[in-house]
């Protein structure tokens, strides 16, 4: 006999800057019998991620806002516990964006089997094997079309995404990465864990200043970025000429109770014909297989290495959340149900 009672995350009101604990609620719902053609799904890990933020907003963006007195959603991996879909076996691994709970239930379409790769723990698929690896990846190869001998800057490189993009950077035949981190113990890791050429502590000095300074006369040709702000100005001062930026995220302006001021050298862009590109996933769902191919074949030669942040429990999954966004975390921070 399987539970059929799921413990969830609500939104219980729309955050007004950096979210506090009040803006959610813990809400336990008891699930209908299952129809046909669906599946019960028991979470074992769920994944909190920086876009979530933007999602508790109501403001116009690539996809829907949570509503305020439901469930919130997210990447989760977990294993069926009953099914009335043939396809999906009781015992089945699957992947699926009901996260911010322990119970998932639903058609078995929206859940995708994913395989048990031995030596590797399932929430992998939530990162370097997921959607997390396949950011970098398309960050990279589609979007600022990395070249052998690029010299490459990453700014958030210590989390989910920078861990991943300074260690493809480096396989795909960059001469040089950057990373920047706050503190010293996370730069200490891009150096000695994730291949990083030099590592910056922005705590430890304007970015700007460091930045230009670890550039030097060579310049930089990509920078991808996660933060913004600072970053992509002290980036826009060392980019080479036809340097291009892959705009992942802008971590520093999504709690900022105003708007930020932007960059001070934008003419930097017309004058050394530089690229900025913004881009979202979902636009390169056809470079899935690539990416697994390729991520697989590393990981099973040893070449990327790979760290979890792991918060026990879903009624600590908000806490694990404003962890990530107060920069707690190292690599990927999911939540182990």
């Amino acid at each position: 006999m399987t539970s059929d009672v799921s413990t969830q995350i609500h939104l219980a009101s729309r955050p007004q800057g950096w979210p506090v604990e009040d803006d959610f609620s813990l809400v336990r719902v008891e699930l209908p019998a299952l129809r046909e053609g669906e599946v019960r799904v028991r979470n074992e890990f769920v994944s909190v991620d920086p876009y979530m933020r933007g999602r508790m907003s109501d403001a116009p963006s690539y996809i829907p806002p949570f509503e305020v007195g439901e469930a919130m959603t997210g990447g989760a991996v977990g294993r069926v516990v009953a099914s009335e879909d043939p396809r999906l076996p009781a015992g089945t691994l699957v992947l699926h964006d009901q996260g911010w709970r322990d119970l998932a239930q639903g058609p078995g379409e929206a859940f995708r089997p994913v395989p048990e790769v031995e030596g590797v723990p399932v929430s992998l698929h939530l990162g370097m094997l997921g959607l997390t690896g396949m950011t970098a990846y398309v960050g990279l190869t589609q979007v600022a079309r990395l070249r052998e001998g690029d010299s490459v800057f990453v700014s958030g490189a210590a989390g989910a995404v920078g861990t991943a993009v300074g260690q493809i950077a480096r396989l795909l035949g960059a001469s040089r990465v950057i990373g920047s981190a706050g503190g010293p113990e996370k730069a200490a890791l891009l150096r000695e864990r994730y291949g990083y050429d030099v590592a910056l502590d922005y705590r430890a000095a304007p970015i700007r200043e460091q930045l230009a300074e670890a550039a030097g006369e060579d310049g930089v040709d990509v920078y991808f970025d996660n933060v913004g702000g600072d970053h992509l100005e002290a980036a826009l001062d060392v980019l080479n000429r036809g340097g291009r930026v892959a705009v992942c995220g802008a971590i520093s302006g999504y709690n900022a109770g105003a708007r930020a001021a932007g960059p001070d050298n934008l003419t930097n862009v017309i004058k050394n014909s530089l690229m900025l590109q913004g881009f979202t996933l979902g636009e390169y769902a056809g470079f899935a297989r690539e990416f697994q191919e390729r991520m697989g074949a590393w990981l099973a030669a040893g070449e990327i290495a790979y760290d979890e942040t792991v918060v026990e429990g879903v009624e600590n999954a908000v806490a694990a959340f404003l962890g990530m966004m107060r920069g707690e975390n190292v690599g990927k921070m999911v939540v182990r149900i």
